[in-house]
């Protein structure tokens, strides 16, 4: 199965990495459309990893996106450090502020849900009246953008495409080897029964918080490179609820319980809403985006991804 599958994730990496650039490359909105498609998807693929292996359904990933946002715009305006390091620093930030979320890691369902959006709305007060670090509602202006390696300016379009593309690449590979692990299978055992893996000697507990670190590390990277990339941050946009909608949606549509279906889900959602859609009905584009929803949820409750897959083995078959 695996030499089946390495061909096919070559010729995709291709099409990502070469591809895309040499085609699109001058083409700034059609770059532009796909870029933040990425970074929605980044942040779809952290939220399905806490959903899918932690069993965890948050509504609060804003909280992770904002928090990573503002501790490399800050790493890097106010104590000058360089945008690489200001990168892992948002992610790192992010997973700091996970730890005050520990607590509700007992709660189940949509309990647990409604205190992971309470600690959202809470990051957002905090950023914006703690004004003398933050500097509040008036924002963070002038962040510096992603930086010139060895004579490619990453700050450009297509480079910008290339940094995101790789860290939604790397993170899709964690993502991959984590539930491969014995950690991955104790992790979906415990869907089946938690009181039973208990019994056995798994610490649920331990396991759920490692998925709530490793999902909030992965959206305060993209929360990081989303102000780098657009040079400027405030708490109404770090914070915004459409951080938690759009992955949310781009994930189910794509296929949370895979790996590429959140990913997938993001590029074709943000592509056909803004590429097609738009051009068809510009000023209620999003009432048909939301059918398309719906109409993926009824005809396949599993995604996209694995519609697609269905329907290649059924040309097999």
């Amino acid at each position: 199965m695996k030499q089946r599958l390495k061909p096919g994730f070559i010729a995709l990496a291709a099409l990502a990495y070469i591809v895309v650039p040499l085609t699109l490359g001058t083409n700034n909105y059609v770059m532009s459309v796909i870029i933040a498609s990425l970074v929605i998807g980044c942040v779809a693929l952290s939220w399905a990893l806490l959903g899918n292996l932690g069993g965890m359904i948050s509504f609060g990933h804003s909280a992770f996106f904002g928090v990573g946002a503002y501790a490399s715009a800050l790493a890097t305006t106010t104590l000058g450090l360089p945008v690489a390091a200001g990168l892992p620093l948002g992610g790192l930030g992010a997973a700091a502020a996970s730890l005050a979320m520990l607590p509700v890691l007992r709660l189940r369902g949509p309990y647990f849900a409604l205190a992971i959006l309470a600690y959202a709305h809470i990051f957002r007060i905090i950023a914006t009246e703690w004004s003398s670090v933050t500097r509040g509602a008036a924002g963070i202006s002038g962040i510096p953008a992603l930086p010139v390696v060895l004579g490619h300016d990453f700050s450009g379009k297509t480079g910008a495409y290339l940094v995101i593309l790789t860290i939604v690449t790397l993170f899709g590979l964690a993502y991959t080897l984590i539930n491969r692990s014995h950690h991955g299978l104790a992790l979906r055992a415990m869907h089946g029964s938690e009181d039973a893996t208990r019994v056995i000697g798994v610490n649920s507990t331990l396991l759920k918080g490692a998925m709530l670190l490793v999902s909030a590390f992965m959206a305060g990277v993209a929360g990081a490179f989303n102000a780098h990339y657009i040079n400027f941050l405030d708490p109404d946009y770090a914070f915004n609820g459409l951080w938690v909608t759009l992955p949310i949606v781009a994930a189910i549509f794509g296929g949370y319980r895979t790996i590429a279906g959140p990913v997938l889900g993001a590029v074709f959602v943000s592509l056909a809403d803004q590429l097609v859609f738009k051009e068809l009905l510009p000023t209620g584009h999003q009432l048909v985006l939301g059918a398309l929803l719906v109409a993926m949820i009824m005809l396949s409750p599993g995604g996209l991804l694995p519609l697609l897959r269905s329907l290649g083995s059924g040309r097999h078959a």
